[in-house]
């Protein structure tokens, strides 16, 4: 069974800074992608970062150059680092792992940007 497990979630005021953290449990090996949605009130949700187990990465343009996605493979942590937030970037930031034709979800962290 694998769980995903965020931290991180705050309020910030626009132009600050944010680290989010996704630990999964449970056996995972392989070729996998772990990635960031974030869904805001009214909103669909999307996708904000993915970083394959090779570390390739991808960003849509609303967050690249603000947003580094990383990870640790050795503790199955995703990490996602982010800059300069704006009031646009307020949502739920939800943890994903694709893996062996499965995805799973964390519970979802809140990120609130307001001054």
């Amino acid at each position: 069974q694998v769980q995903l497990v965020e931290s991180g979630g705050d309020s910030v005021q626009p132009g600050g800074s944010l680290r989010l953290s996704c630990a999964a449990s449970g056996s995972i090996f392989g070729i996998n992608v772990m990635g960031w949605y974030r869904q805001a009130p009214g909103k669909q949700r999307e996708l904000v970062a993915s970083i394959t187990s090779g570390r390739s990465t991808n960003y849509p343009g609303s967050v690249k150059g603000r947003f580094t996605i990383s990870r640790d493979n050795t503790r199955n942590t995703v990490y996602l680092q982010m800059n300069n937030l704006k009031p646009e970037d307020t949502a739920v930031y939800y943890c994903n792992l694709r893996w062996s034709s499965v995805s799973y979800w964390g519970q979802g962290t809140q990120v609130t940007v307001s001054s």
